[in-house]
């Protein structure tokens, strides 16, 4: 498994991993982007912030990049960097496939990426990805798993995740939406030749959307990595947005509103990787932090209060603008 390296780090920020989403692509979901990205997002711009994210994960401990096809071209951006840093063969890379990036490179666009969890879908993103990052990747996983997803229950499907498995790639998927427990429990589930499939699960767990957290637990006892995203819901979390609970553990501690987020979820014993959704180095520096912020019982309570009800969650996450 990919991830055992980092079952066994003593660097508490091995733990914290660096997703792609954001500066793969010139439009996003996250709040105040526009605070966070120059009004000129041409493709060198971004490839040139993606690469200063990553050098300044690497040099801070980070020890694994999440991506996937449907972020831009952030695969392209980060087997770039692959490429000219050959001795980093510490570092865990992990892609998606399943949504297709339609936007051309464009903020208006209508639409900007197209699910399909087909079998020829993975045939031809796989194929895009291995272009790109060649046999730098270790993991691939089918991107957004729905209790309704053919992916579930394609057996021709499973046997060509199960042969990908087999030459060295692990296989996980990642979910969202209202019912994410039900389609983790589904994909427990599958196997081929009486195996599991699946060796790990990326999932959206933050302090308003918790309702994951008995399914996670489960895959974690039945031997998965367990990745979380989105541990600052969007932004909803972090600088100004974050709630006044946030901010008050968070002057205490000498940290941002963000860090306490992201270790809210560090501590709980289910979560292997949690990653930061970051757009600058000044971000990544502050998201890392939750490495080192301790938060005691009576505080991790105190902020049960903020829990929201799935679907209510999920719609307000389906309204935010791509900015």
């Amino acid at each position: 498994m990919p991830f055992a390296a980092l079952a066994a780090a003593t660097t508490p920020t091995a733990h914290i991993g660096l997703g792609l989403a954001a500066v793969g692509r010139p439009g996003y979901l996250t709040l105040h982007r526009d605070r966070d990205l120059p009004a000129d997002r041409d493709v060198d711009t971004l490839r040139t912030r993606t690469h200063e994210l990553l050098d300044a994960a690497y040099a801070q401990g980070v020890r694994y990049v999440d991506a996937a096809r449907s972020y831009g071209r952030a695969e392209e951006f980060l087997g770039e960097w692959l490429a000219a840093r050959p001795s980093f063969t510490d570092l865990v890379v992990g892609s998606k496939w399943g949504y297709t990036y339609t936007a051309d490179w464009r903020t208006d666009a209508e639409v900007h990426e197209v699910k399909e969890h087909s079998l020829a879908a993975f045939e031809r993103q796989r194929a895009e990805t291995r272009e790109l990052l060649g046999d730098r990747l270790d993991l691939y996983q089918v991107h957004s798993l729905t209790p309704d997803s053919p992916a579930l229950a394609d057996k021709e499907l499973h046997e060509r995740l199960a042969a990908l498995a087999a030459d060295g790639v692990a296989v996980g998927f990642s979910t969202s939406g209202p019912a994410q427990a039900d389609a983790i429990r589904s994909a427990l589930a599958v196997t081929v030749g009486g195996e599991p499939l699946f060796r790990t699960v990326q999932a959206t767990y933050n302090a308003l959307e918790t309702s994951a957290a008995p399914a996670l637990a489960e895959a974690h006892d039945a031997g998965l990595t367990v990745i979380v995203k989105e541990g600052l819901a969007n932004g909803r979390l972090a600088g100004d947005e974050a709630p006044a609970v946030f901010r008050e553990i968070a002057a205490r501690a000498g940290v941002g509103g963000d860090a306490v987020a992201l270790a809210l979820v560090l501590h709980q014993p289910w979560a292997g990787v949690v990653l930061s959704g970051a757009a600058t180095v000044t971000q990544l520096a502050g998201n890392l932090h939750a490495a080192v912020v301790g938060l005691d019982e009576e505080q991790r309570s105190g902020l049960d209060a903020l829990v929201e009800e799935p679907e209510a969650y999920w719609r307000h996450r389906a309204a935010l603008p791509w900015h």
